[in-house]
């Protein structure tokens, strides 16, 4: 293949769809293009495709947005999730499965009312998985997982969709199906070996940059489907399990699935894209997840968490000692449970719970003086926010 050719391919902005530089490029192509791909760009990652074959992706192509929202996964000390932020991520990933719920419900259960329908179930279930993998001594292993799964999800299906008892994972084949047959799941004699496989991986120290990693792991459990139903539930709790795991403990107050329910046809369509290309190269590669995660999860994310100016100020605050730990973490806690939202100054006592109301005000004062926050009023009351640029 002639380098031109190649870079043209390469660079294309449907460079990642085969069945795209199918048809602009050619069959011989689209052939030479994957073969040196497999040569000279492709990482293999410890994850196997169902055949046994190393699964791949491209660096290249990967734009690490992810260690821009670090910064907003700075370890936080409190011991509990941001209420707001976990209403937000209930609601959206039960929307994501065409679950019906409302904010009034979601908010009652994990004030600790006792769920009274399927649905208050459901997102009670979600609860007690978020309760479970907030406890960092849970670790991740083959029978946390099950735990995890009979907790958030198992407890609650209908008689057809349970477990076998003794059983950690289906017992027969499963379909992810859409207008057409978007995915099977692996033969389910395999889902042991696979799991395990995963587990591995998900506990074996590597160069993969974490955020990176835990979009791996959403996508390859959700690949796999070791359940008949709650695996996207599933997926997207052992991805925030994974970042608690790593030290990311304000993941908690980050709605990951609010910002994937907003474009959930992206999200299906980056799992079809990874399938139809193996249907024409026989190589995993995961790289379409990935890109479609940083740019439709993580840059929004980050967009609206905050401004790169008043995070560089707050940490030049924290470097000259004019931050208290707990105005750090009162700070950390204000990116991530409400981004560009407004907040009031009960609201941000109550959400927190960890500090007096004379601390939260004091705390509001001081970063609204330094120009961290922005006020409004409204009549006698006060909305605060975190400055735009």
């Amino acid at each position: 293949m002639e380098l031109k050719t190649f870079t043209q391919m390469f660079s294309d902005k449907h460079g990642l769809n085969f069945t795209k530089l199918k048809y602009k490029y050619g069959n011989e192509n689209l052939a030479e293009y994957i073969e040196i791909l497999r040569d000279d760009f492709y990482h293999r990652i410890d994850l196997l495709d169902f055949a046994g074959n190393p699964v791949l992706l491209l660096p290249a192509k990967i734009n690490l947005t992810s260690q821009k929202v670090i910064a907003l996964m700075q370890s936080y000390e409190g011991d509990k999730y941001g209420i707001q932020a976990m209403e937000e991520e209930i609601i959206a990933t039960l929307s994501i499965e065409t679950i019906d719920t409302t904010r009034e419900s979601v908010r009652r259960i994990l004030n600790g009312a006792a769920p009274d329908s399927d649905n208050e179930n459901k997102a009670y279930g979600i609860k007690r998985g978020l309760d479970f993998i907030v406890d960092i001594s849970n670790k991740i292993t083959e029978e946390n997982l099950y735990k995890l799964y009979m907790l958030a999800a198992g407890d609650f299906l209908e008689e057809n969709n349970r477990l076998i008892p003794g059983n950690k994972y289906r017992h027969d084949e499963v379909y992810v199906v859409g207008e057409n047959l978007v995915h099977q799941g692996i033969n389910y004699r395999q889902l042991p070996e696979y799991v395990q496989c995963l587990i591995s991986f998900i506990n074996t120290d590597d160069d993969l940059d974490q955020v990176v990693k835990s979009i791996i792991v959403h996508y390859y459990f959700a690949y796999l489907h070791p359940y008949f139903d709650g695996n996207g539930r599933m997926a997207r709790l052992v991805q925030m399990w994974f970042l608690l795991q790593k030290g990311y403990t304000s993941s908690l107050f980050v709605p990951f699935s609010t910002y994937i329910n907003e474009n959930k046809n992206l999200y299906y369509h980056a799992f079809k894209m990874i399938a139809d290309n193996y249907k024409l190269s026989g190589v995993l590669d995961i790289t379409p997840f990935i890109v479609y995660f940083t740019d439709n999860v993580l840059d929004p994310l980050q967009y609206r968490q905050t401004a790169g100016t008043v995070l560089e100020q707050f940490k030049t605050m924290l470097t000259n000692g004019e931050v208290t730990e707990k105005e750090k973490d009162l700070f950390y806690f204000v990116l991530s449970a409400y981004g560009s939202k407004e907040f009031s100054s009960k609201q941000l006592e109550k959400d927190y719970q960890h500090a007096a109301y004379a601390t939260v005000r004091s705390f509001l004062m001081k970063f609204q003086d330094r120009g961290l926050l922005a006020s409004r009023k409204f009549s006698n009351r006060v909305k605060y926010r975190v400055r735009e640029p």
